[in-house]
């Protein structure tokens, strides 16, 4: 069987060699094909060829060296998703196969280092080698896996079968919940779906991360339900809670104030803009018995920080964990002073000596944009920083060296004098 061949540009291979798995509309030259009245092959431009979205194609360089093998889909920019380097009937003669040795291998890499009580991103997209597709495995206190799983791109809804057969033949859920709900959906000209996949299952469920106790609402919680990359880095803030007064912004469910109380916080304030949000956080308290020692609030947290800061208000560590403030590279600048503003806000709040995690989850905010703002904050405030330590997501979210959009997540531990 001939399967079309993608021939690129001339000189356009180059990161795709050091493991970009991406290849844009301008990047192609042309596209060999068979044509379908049976006049045998062609080669044509992008643009005249006729190749169906969502087909199998192989990618070359214009010299014609073999690059790899992935999905085609022209109603996007990213035309060909790559999703392997074997040539595509080695793919296509047993794909199933292909892809049940692809979630076996991320179920062994993330072994490595979870038990099978934890919760974690099984299958992080390309970083995984699968474009497009993000399974969270969640273990509720029960015992029982569920699968939450997002299919957001052509490449890997072409293969939905094969991945959805693989994950209940290894993984052996309890329940899949499927939530293809992403925008991103729309621009590959796939339309939206949210449901449970097979038997129907609790919609919340209770999981156990770090000792504390989480309510997770698989279907209506925000995109997969949890941010779960943000494990480890809640672990290091129960270390460094204990008998300390903490304000936790942009909580979402609580976790990082929970991980604190967990800690020996002597009192904790969780803040989050959304009222839903914060019933989450209440629940999550009495699931942790915290009543005493942390409150919900519902509050804007820029308007917040600025009103404790002219009520003399002072914590002893204090937690941002906002949402990604741009999602392209347009809004940088804009998003550089809401993140400065807060940074700078929490500095002034903080006791000497005290302790400032501040994240940033935009790939785009990149970590020269971050520290650079966190040093103009401190200079601001007038106030001194050190940096005891800089983390991103979980071993859970590895880092694909070649793409370097899995790597998004950045967390820096500062003490502020």
């Amino acid at each position: 069987m001939f399967f079309p061949r993608v021939f690129l540009k001339n000189r356009e291979e180059s990161e795709i060699k050091q493991g970009f798995p991406w290849v844009f509309d301008n990047e192609i030259d042309s596209v060999k094909f068979e044509a379908a009245d049976g006049s045998g092959i062609r080669q044509l431009p992008l643009s005249e060829a006729v190749v169906s979205d969502g087909s199998v194609v192989e990618v070359f360089a214009k010299s014609g060296a073999f690059l790899g093998t992935g999905v085609i889909n022209r109603k996007s920019k990213i035309t060909v998703r790559l999703i392997g380097q074997e040539h595509a009937d080695q793919i296509m003669a047993d794909s199933a196969s292909f892809y049940a040795r692809k979630i076996q291998d991320a179920y062994d890499l993330r072994k490595l280092r979870y038990s099978i009580k934890d919760s974690y991103r099984l299958v992080y997209g390309e970083a995984d080698f699968i474009p497009g597709l993000i399974v969270e495995r969640f273990v509720d206190i029960k015992k029982n896996v569920y699968l939450v799983v997002q299919f957001s791109t052509l490449s890997c809804e072409v293969f939905r079968k094969e991945i959805m057969a693989a994950l209940r033949k290894i993984i052996k859920p309890y329940g899949i919940y499927e939530k293809s709900d992403a925008p991103t959906r729309e621009k590959e000209g796939l339309s939206l779906r949210s449901c449970w996949d097979g038997e129907v299952r609790e919609e919340k469920i209770v999981i156990r991360e770090n000792d504390v106790l989480i309510q997770v609402d698989l279907a209506n919680g925000q995109k997969t339900g949890y941010f779960l990359d943000q494990k480890d880095n809640r672990k290091i803030v129960q270390g460094l809670c204990e008998k300390k007064r903490v304000l936790d912004t942009f909580t979402h469910t609580g976790a990082f104030g929970l991980n604190a109380v967990h800690g020996g916080a002597k009192e904790v304030i969780s803040v989050d803009i959304s009222e839903e949000a914060v019933d989450i956080v209440r629940t999550n308290i009495e699931l942790n018995h915290a009543e005493g020692k942390m409150t919900a609030v519902c509050a804007d947290v820029f308007a917040l920080l600025k009103e404790y800061e002219q009520k003399g208000e002072k914590f002893d560590v204090i937690i941002l964990d906002p949402p990604a403030f741009t999602k392209n590279a347009k809004n940088i600048q804009k998003a550089y002073g809401g993140y400065k503003e807060i940074n700078l806000r929490a500095m002034r709040l903080l006791n000497e000596g005290g302790i400032l995690v501040t994240c940033s989850c935009s790939y785009f905010f990149d970590s020269e944009h971050f520290y650079g703002m966190i040093m103009k904050a401190a200079e601001d405030s007038k106030r001194r920083v050190q940096i005891l330590s800089k983390s991103g997501a979980g071993a859970d979210h590895p880092v694909l060296l070649g793409y370097p959009k899995s790597e998004y997540l950045k967390c820096a531990v500062c003490r502020v004098i």
